[in-house]
């Protein structure tokens, strides 16, 4: 784990889903682009303090916080970002999850149109969380698949671009916005924080539109995991698998063994984080995520 993630944090956050927003608030990001937003450019100068006070205050947090989180990973991250946009930036969600339709048939999805009151304008979003691990080729850039190796890097970018981003100017997209009363000009916007998952002892190059400061990790097979290396690693389940992971009490090795013997028997990648004690909290808290896949992927 980047450093700097750790240092994004406000470590005494308890609630897992204010802990997650927090590390929203200020996640690097998998694209460099002009189109790329940042929230922490918007941030209010108090967005620290109101989070430790939904924190130390359940009953004064958006109640979207205190609901139990979706199992599919992007539904819970849409939460979180709209909390972020309507909470803790103040700016007018217009519309989310708008299906397009054209000729009776459903073409795509607008994920959120919002006013920007910063800057008093008019922005569409397009937002994802992505995990990529990288694979090199005998010739050619190295290639960086999803976890499900169905997904990849290249190929969602390509599309967030040229694709996602771009969809009010279709004509269907127009109408849409003019019947919710939203007549003027458009501005695209795209978030895609997440992780790039490095290959061991080996050269892995990450692709130039992706930021120097981007989260890194490590992957490997299962055949490569040595018993030696187990101690001190935890499991990370989904939705932890946003922002950094800390614990109260020591990692145990058993669980770690029965999710390596869950790879092997149903051949499904695994994501874990190392631990170590910080002698000030007394927390364990992560240092470094590894993806441990079956020795068949991708």
């Amino acid at each position: 784990m980047d450093a700097k993630t750790a240092n994004n944090q406000i470590p005494e956050l308890k609630t897992p889903a204010i802990r997650h927003l927090a590390w929203l608030c200020r996640a690097p990001q998998l694209l460099r682009s002009p189109l790329t937003f940042e929230p922490a450019r918007y941030l209010p100068v108090d967005a620290d303090k109101t989070l430790r006070r939904w924190d130390q205050n359940p009953e004064t947090a958006p109640a979207l916080l205190k609901e139990a989180p979706q199992k599919r990973l992007g539904f819970y991250f849409e939460r979180l970002y709209r909390v972020l946009l309507q909470d803790i930036l103040g700016w007018d969600i217009l519309l989310q999850n708008q299906q397009i339709q054209s000729s009776g048939r459903t073409i795509g999805e607008l994920d959120f149109v919002v006013h920007n009151g910063f800057e008093d304008r008019i922005e569409h979003h397009e937002i994802a969380i992505k995990f990529y691990l990288g694979v090199n080729k005998p010739a050619g850039p190295t290639l960086w698949y999803g976890p499900n190796a169905k997904d990849r890097l290249d190929l969602k970018t390509a599309g967030m671009l040229h694709k996602q981003s771009q969809r009010t100017r279709l004509p269907e997209v127009r109408t849409l916005l003019a019947n919710a009363g939203i007549t003027g000009p458009v501005t695209p916007r795209i978030f895609m924080p997440g992780y790039l998952f490095y290959p061991p002892a080996q050269e892995a190059v990450a692709p130039e539109h992706v930021p120097v400061d981007h989260l890194r990790g490590q992957w490997c097979y299962l055949s490569q995991v040595r018993p030696s290396d187990v101690p001190g690693w935890v499991l990370l389940n989904k939705p932890h698998w946003i922002g950094p992971w800390r614990q109260p009490e020591p990692p145990s090795a058993q669980p770690v063994m029965a999710a390596l013997n869950m790879i092997q028997r149903y051949g499904v990648p695994l994501l874990f984080a190392k631990l170590e004690q910080d002698s000030a909290s007394g927390l364990w808290q992560e240092t470094q995520r590894l993806f441990v896949v079956p020795n068949s992927w991708p």
